[in-house]
């Protein structure tokens, strides 16, 4: 929130300098972002009145005009700007004068000199040149009142600053100048302003039909109406300069009223064009196919989960947000409707982010607005509309407020021994009750308690740590004590059999992997196509319509990083990332760690994508295939054996697709991107995926010592013929079971052959799988005996378990 120190001043002024008003904000938990002074430094600028300005003989555009600035004799200055007419008031630089520095950062220095033959003494400034504003259109006209020969910085009050604060969302009473004046007066003791309602004359008695039918929406609507108002007025100067001074640009009187009021008190409010409204309003929740145009000349789309406010015919405005076009006060406004309202925050927050854009009326409403004073704010309102637009004729009618659902204040306790321990240094209860009743907060004490009832405006108390918050704000962050911390630190030792995350990240960087890190937000086609997830986890909230749903898969996001650097020309993509994916569970249960209804598993997934190695001389620019990816699971599961079958997932080809399983446990998948995702994506050639449940990567088998065998191994090799589709775990598994002496050490496949026809040894649809046995024992060489008896168990075993038979 942005507003000039002057304005803040006017309500609270304590014996500070700037910088030290600021810090004493800051370290009241109300940060400072930024000073800015509202103009640069200029010297020797006066308030200058034209007396006289006839044409340059020799130039079309430029006037000769005879300039009062309070010197006793009038300075000639040639000018060229086109409002220059006699008897305004404009911006006068003297000779010897310093204007701000231009483009090239250097001051303008205003010397006597001639133009075109006639001699100019001095300069007269638009607001561009004193680098007020961008408007360089012409003169900078002063108000007539403005005492010729006054230094340009006193009578425009240039010598202020610019505070811009970061407020933290709790901290929704301080979005205005009253509300921040209210924090300086309970910091430093300076007295406060507080700001006088007193109610304007009733001299009508009309009043508009307000029916609330959403009590959880709204719960007051306050509003009056005013007649023969004049709507062509001009905003006063002064309003446009605070306005211009928060960032606010002018825009008619009504509305600069309205937003002024907004700024000096936080209450946004809303001015209706009373002619324009068929019958009564309507406070509502949307209903579905309703559009509303709004003043900023969109077209918007509202449902039931949206606020409105409607009249006989048409919605009329987006309620707490913004409102509509089709009564937005004009020129030809004759009668008004002044609305004050307090919205639910809960039934505001998020909606301005659905139509992507934001308005300060709806950053206020959404976090919280004081629903006590929607009275006393039309009266101010009303007051400014008859002081800048009010007319002779002009008739005020009664405030209609209506209330149906007023927010209750609770008590709040704070024990004192619970805030010396919170806050980590000594306290007493006075100080305490001291802290708190600075802040205007009605305090009833106990024994070694404060009882609060938080007034209205401040709906942000509502537990015991608010009120320990307000008392340290209170004291001053920077008064707290530098104590380290005397708890013990014991470091969670990883055992050996362990493994960490980084470990997995650094072993997949080893196998040319680079590492993303993308969003948990995805979209929602990802989950139905990629992942198969028909319900995912929805968001209340989403930051973007592209990412409304929790990712319970990581492929989505690798696919997405794929298309993003081919379509920057990268041939070869290699990457990966470790991290959570959200699943439902209704099993899980709230802990420290865990969500009810929620599983939050940590994965890993990877992708490969063009040639396996970089060019170079020695390799061929082989594209990677599914055996590549496959090689990196396992050297990534390693030592621990991977047993890979085939199987289904709806991101993956159905017939290039394995399903990984360890020690009997599916932990992932890996093969080629389906063919039907490879044709969406628009990619030249299908990318091999892999996604791993993390646990299980993270375990592995300590290393066991084991001497070198001092005698022979032997080898054996034998060929069985088996059906075409036995596979190679299942060989592995029938030669291993048949060793029960621990004599065999390995088995090898070394060679597969399939005959093209069949023949007197081998039929169609069989294969033969050549396997090197290599024997041993640590303890004495192996008889012919022993090495045949082992042979003939794995050839036995063979037989049974896949129906093997022994190659002739």
């Amino acid at each position: 929130m942005q507003f000039p120190e002057s304005w803040l001043r006017e309500f609270c002024n304590p014996p500070l300098s700037t910088e030290a008003l600021a810090e004493t904000l800051t370290m009241a938990g109300l940060e400072v972002e930024e000073l800015k002074p509202v103009a640069p430094p200029f010297t020797k600028i006066v308030v200058g009145e034209i007396r006289e300005a006839v044409q340059h003989p020799d130039a079309d555009r430029l006037r000769v005009c005879q300039v009062d600035v309070g010197q006793g004799t009038l300075l000639n200055i040639v000018c060229g700007a086109p409002n220059a007419r006699v008897g305004i008031k404009v911006p006068c630089a003297l000779v010897g004068a310093e204007l701000p520095p231009g483009e090239d950062g250097k001051p303008f220095l205003i010397k006597v000199g001639k133009l075109r033959g006639v001699e100019s003494q001095g300069m007269l400034c638009s607001a561009r040149e004193l680098k007020l504003s961008e408007d360089h259109g012409g003169l900078l006209e002063l108000a007539t009142d403005a005492r010729v020969g006054q230094d340009i910085r006193a009578h425009l009050n240039l010598d202020d600053t610019l505070f811009t604060l970061k407020l933290t969302p709790n901290l929704a009473h301080c979005l205005s100048v009253y509300g921040v004046a209210r924090e300086v007066a309970a910091l430093t003791g300076a007295p406060l302003k507080a700001p006088a309602f007193p109610p304007v004359a009733v001299s009508g008695a009309d009043k508009l039909p307000v029916t609330i039918s959403a009590p959880d929406l709204c719960g007051r609507f306050s509003g009056r109406i005013v007649r023969k108002v004049n709507t062509q007025a001009i905003t006063p100067a002064w309003m446009v300069d605070r306005l211009a001074r928060c960032g606010q640009r002018s825009v008619t009187a009504l509305v600069d009223i309205s937003n002024y009021v907004m700024f000096e008190l936080g209450r946004p409010s809303h001015i209706f064009d009373l002619d324009k409204i068929h019958g009564g309003l309507d406070v509502r929740w949307g209903k579905s196919g309703e559009s509303l145009k709004l003043l900023n000349g969109s077209t918007v789309t509202v449902d039931e989960k949206v606020g409105v406010i409607a009249d006989g015919s048409q919605v009329e405005s987006l309620a707490g947000i913004m409102g509509g076009d089709a009564t937005a006060v004009s020129d030809t406004t004759e009668s008004i409707y002044v609305e004050a309202a307090f919205w639910w925050p809960k039934a505001i927050a998020g909606r301005s982010r659905r139509y992507n854009f934001s308005t300060d009326a709806g950053h206020r409403f959404e976090r919280g607005v004081d629903p006590g004073q929607t009275v006393e704010h039309i009266e101010r309102i009303t007051q400014l509309i008859l002081d800048i637009c009010g007319t002779p004729d002009t008739v005020c009618g009664p405030i209609d407020d209506v209330r149906v659902s007023m927010p209750e204040a609770a008590p709040v306790t704070l024990r004192v021994a619970r805030a010396v321990k919170v806050i980590g240094m000594p306290l007493t209860q006075a100080q305490c009750a001291d802290a708190l009743r600075r802040l205007g907060l009605p305090v009833t004490e106990g024994e070694g308690t404060l009882r609060v009832t938080p007034p209205s405006y401040r709906f942000d108390l509502q537990i015991e740590e608010d009120l320990i918050e307000e008392v340290v704000r209170m004291i001053g962050y920077q008064q707290l004590p530098a104590t380290p911390p005397l708890a013990p630190i014991t470091a969670h030792v990883r055992t050996e059999a362990q493994r960490s995350g980084f470990a997995v990240r650094r072993a997949l960087a080893g196998l040319g992997y680079q590492e993303t890190i993308n969003f948990s937000f995805v979209e929602e086609r990802w989950e139905h196509e990629l992942a198969g997830n028909p319900h995912p986890i929805k968001l209340l909230n989403p930051i973007a319509s592209q990412m409304s749903v929790m990712r319970s898969s990581l492929l989505g996001s690798l696919l997405q990083v794929l298309k993003f650097n081919i379509d920057r020309k990268a041939g070869r993509v290699n990457v990966f990332e470790l991290g959570r994916v959200f699943l439902r569970d209704p099993a899980s249960l709230n802990t420290d760690t865990t969500v009810a209804g929620f599983d939050q598993p940590m994965r890993v997934a990877g992708l490969a994508y063009g040639p396996r190695e970089g060019l170079q001389w020695s390799l061929s620019d082989k594209g990677v295939d599914f055996f590549d990816v496959k090689g990196d699971v396992q050297a990534l599961l390693s030592p621990l054996p991977a047993v890979f079958m085939p199987g289904s997932h709806p991101a993956m080809h159905p017939g290039r697709c394995a399903s990984v399983a360890v020690n009997g446990h599916a932990i992932g998948f890996v093969g080629e991107l389906h063919p039907q995702w490879r044709q969406g994506y628009e990619l030249a050639q299908a990318p091999i995926i892999f996604e791993l449940d993390l646990n299980a990567l993270l375990q592995r088998p300590v290393p066991k010592f084991q001497a070198v065998s001092k005698l022979h191994p032997i080898e054996r090799d034998i060929a069985v013929i088996v059906a075409e589709g036995v596979t190679h775990a299942a060989l592995m598994a029938g030669i291993h079971a048949a060793d029960t002496q621990g004599l065999l050490k390995s088995a090898t496949l070394f060679d597969v052959y399939k005959p093209q026809h069949g023949n007197t040894v081998m039929q169609l649809g069989e294969k033969s799988l050549a396997v090197r046995l290599v024997l041993g024992s640590d303890d004495a060489t192996l008889t012919d005996e022993q090495i045949e008896a082992v042979t003939q168990a794995v050839l036995t075993s063979l037989q049974v378990r896949l129906q093997a038979r022994l190659r002739a």
